[in-house]
């Protein structure tokens, strides 16, 4: 489903980001396999998924880092891009199954597991998964930024201080009182650095320099922090039919989360320091960086 523009976003970043979600969805439905193609049941539940109405803004953080080197979007980042959302989209069906997070709404929509069952979502996840590395296998790009891809975004999926560790400790820790470094952990690893390694990702295959790419570590990791912060406190604050998925499941399970170290509007203020910290990094790459920037400050404004 594409994005739906709200009125607090700019008219140009309005248009980037529906832009960017009909980019990718092409992509998408060109990449995975079709409901038809045998093994059915695997692939309608892989396209309930991936089709169920996401953001795309990890795509969209990847295309438009390439654009801020390139000055346009690089031929074929797309699928680059489709990669980095499989993933993301791997994580989430597996996030929401009953031995996790138990949750029976993502995106507004039914779970994969309550529509399929958690034998198939067990495996539409993991199918999600191995696609993502095929597509990744085939970029077109050099050989060695490929190879630099796949270990940037496989750590960043990753258990050391990547999404699965962040995963593992986040579900080790429900119902322990929460501590400032517990939860910047679990931040920065189960959601920032799967963000990071879509900036860094989309920068190295515009052909980004050594010192640009770490540029680029720096504001993914300010940017994936902050979109997490953002995001515990919409949990607090907006209900199941604004968030498309199921309000108050943190505080229920006692996660450890940003607000309940730091309180909502110190959180708030944090996110928006991290954004600003994280553009800086980006002043390099003038006004090529513009919409990257602009990215940035949507995650903190965002209502859902």
């Amino acid at each position: 489903m594409p994005h739906t523009a709200t009125t607090s976003e700019p008219t140009m970043l309005r248009d980037v980001l529906e832009n960017g979600c009909t980019t990718i969805d092409a992509a998408l439905e060109r990449l995975l396999p079709g409901e038809n193609i045998r093994p059915e049941s695997i692939h309608r539940a892989m396209r309930h998924s991936i089709f169920a109405g996401g953001k795309r803004l990890r795509p969209i953080l990847c295309m438009e880092a390439g654009r801020a080197l390139r000055g346009d979007l690089p031929a074929g980042i797309e699928d680059l891009g489709c990669a980095l959302e499989m993933l993301h989209t791997y994580s989430l069906v597996h996030d929401d199954l009953p031995a996790l997070d138990n949750d029976d709404l993502r995106r507004g929509k039914p779970t994969c597991h309550k529509v399929f069952g958690e034998a198939i979502a067990i495996l539409a996840g993991d199918a999600l998964q191995t696609t993502a590395y095929e597509v990744l296998s085939g970029l077109n790009c050099p050989a060695a930024d490929r190879i630099r891809i796949v270990g940037e975004i496989a750590r960043g999926a990753g258990t050391v201080d990547g999404m699965i560790g962040g995963q593992v400790v986040d579900l080790e820790s429900e119902r322990v009182a929460p501590t400032a470094e517990l939860v910047e952990y679990i931040h920065r690893s189960k959601t920032g650095a799967l963000i990071t390694a879509s900036v860094v990702s989309g920068g190295l295959y515009a052909g980004a320099s050594d010192s640009q790419v770490e540029d680029l570590r720096a504001f993914g990791r300010a940017i994936g922090l902050a979109f997490q912060i953002v995001d515990d406190v919409l949990d607090m604050t907006q209900s199941s039919e604004q968030l498309g998925k199921t309000a108050g499941k943190d505080t229920a399970t006692s996660k450890a989360t940003w607000p309940a170290v730091h309180g909502v509007e110190p959180s708030l203020q944090q996110a928006d320091d991290l954004i600003k910290s994280g553009c800086a990094r980006l002043d390099s790459f003038g006004p090529r960086a513009s919409t990257l920037k602009e990215l940035a400050h949507f995650l903190v404004q965002r209502k859902k």
